[in-house]
């Protein structure tokens, strides 16, 4: 059957026709926190070494716990709660997004995903979740962790042709993201008061570090310096503390 219009000759062609525009009321907050207060201090850990580390670069956006609208369907439904934590490379970094609209980031889906698992998300987070990052989003590298037990972190790189394949710890039990380009593993220590086994980022040189940890580790380092610097007087015959 041939497409036309109830005018003689004239087919959609013609026609001044436009698609239907996404929806422009979109919910950013669905009022809801994240599971535990060690959720969210896990979610604002990678978000904030990940920033320090790369602190010089404007080329990305990380957040986490933000909606991710990909569809008009999905927005109409209001069925999709955001990643734990994402990061888009190739990007502005403008702060103030209140989430993530895909058709208004010139189709941009996040490159890197990380879901903080709990007993009431694992099953979704490892299912349906995964699916969707898999299949639409097309996210290259996916990682789940529960910051209540130390051994569930797994991750997953995507293969065009096969899907996600399982990516193996190296001998540090580390699991390496390649779209990044840092190791993702544990690291056991206090954060915000909470003693816990964290989930952090890795490079060649170590840890990726917190802002205040760069700068106790800063300061220590000025604090040696000046105690080599007293010690080297005092074996020239000067009093450091009088000069």
């Amino acid at each position: 059957m041939s497409i036309e219009t109830t005018t003689e000759n004239q087919t959609w062609d013609d026609v001044d026709w436009q698609p239907p525009m996404p929806p422009t009321d979109l919910i950013f907050d669905d009022g809801e926190p994240l599971e535990t207060n060690r959720h969210r201090i896990a979610m604002n850990v990678l978000i904030r070494s990940l920033k320090h580390h790369w602190a010089e670069r404007t080329d990305f956006f990380t957040g986490g716990n933000m909606f991710i609208y990909y569809s008009s369907r999905q927005a109409k439904n209001r069925d999709f709660r955001g990643p734990d934590f994402f990061v888009v490379l190739g990007v502005d970094n403008d702060p103030s997004r209140l989430g993530w609209v895909v058709w208004e980031e010139g189709g941009r889906y996040p490159d890197v995903i990380v879901e903080l698992l709990s007993a009431s998300t694992k099953e979704v987070d490892l299912g349906a979740k995964k699916t969707l990052y898999e299949q639409v989003f097309r996210t290259r590298d996916y990682f789940v962790f529960d910051p209540f037990d130390a051994n569930s972190l797994q991750g997953w790189h995507l293969d065009l042709d096969q899907g996600y394949q399982p990516i193996a710890a190296n001998e540090q039990n580390l699991l390496w993201c390649h779209t990044l380009g840092l190791w993702l593993g544990t690291w056991t220590g206090v954060v915000e008061d909470d003693n816990a086994t964290w989930l952090r980022f890795y490079d060649s040189s170590g840890l990726v570090l917190l802002p205040e940890e760069a700068e106790r580790q800063r300061a220590e380092a000025e604090r040696q310096k000046s105690e080599r610097l007293a010690a080297r007087l005092r074996e020239l015959g000067e009093d450091p503390d009088i000069l």
